[in-house]
């Protein structure tokens, strides 16, 4: 690509509203070009490849295929890929997850109309973003005890409202075994009780309702 050349931008998100929101921010910036849009992970993928784009911007919560996986499966594929996570939740969690599937920018969607472009364009130069605030939140974590697969599935049927009876019965595992992995999460969360851990969970993105 020639200096003189647009960034090419592919935008994800299964709103429509804010796909023309970021249409019409992107269409006022003559060095940037919305080549393509998708609406959920897999498309997202058959786009990349269609269009080879320069900076990706991807939502997180998607029907069909997550964001997660989407940039996943496209930085697998593409090493060089530089994608920007759209999204409106500011957990630490979500954000981790996000930078170790490969994602170069984190962004939250509160902050599109201020940030957004001068986010595509420190990132189509190899640089990472990411908010302070939620980096203040990464930092914070990044030495806790992370939640197993099973102690987060235990959390989710708690975050439904689901007695340990209930719980043990849908997960085909014993009440005792429900109560010690309960036990196991408030440790692990700091956490003062079962409503507290949810919570903290939803919070940090550990769990969506």
């Amino acid at each position: 690509m020639n200096g003189n050349s647009p960034i090419r931008i592919l935008t994800v998100d299964d709103h429509p509203i804010l796909r023309e929101g970021i249409a019409a921010v992107l269409g006022a910036e003559k060095d940037l070009v919305l080549v393509a849009e998708a609406s959920n992970g897999r498309e997202a993928i058959e786009k990349f490849r269609l269009h080879r784009p320069d900076v990706t911007l991807m939502d997180i919560q998607m029907p069909q295929m997550n964001g997660i996986e989407a940039i996943q499966t496209i930085r697998k594929d593409f090493p060089d890929a530089r994608i920007i996570v759209l999204t409106t939740y500011s957990g630490d969690t979500q954000a981790t997850r996000a930078f170790e599937a490969g994602a170069f920018g984190y962004l939250l969607k509160n902050m599109l109309r201020k940030e957004l472009v001068e986010t595509i364009r420190s990132v189509h130069g190899g640089r990472k973003r990411i908010p302070p605030e939620i980096a203040v939140e990464m930092a914070e974590h990044h030495m806790d005890d992370v939640l197993t697969n099973r102690e987060i599935e235990v959390l989710k049927q708690v975050a439904e409202g689901n007695a340990n009876k209930l719980i043990a019965v849908r997960l085909e595992i014993s009440e005792e075994t429900v109560k010690a992995h309960m036990k196991n999460i408030l440790s692990k969360l700091n956490a003062n009780d079962r409503t507290h851990a949810v919570t903290i969970a939803l919070k940090r993105g550990i769990i969506e309702i």
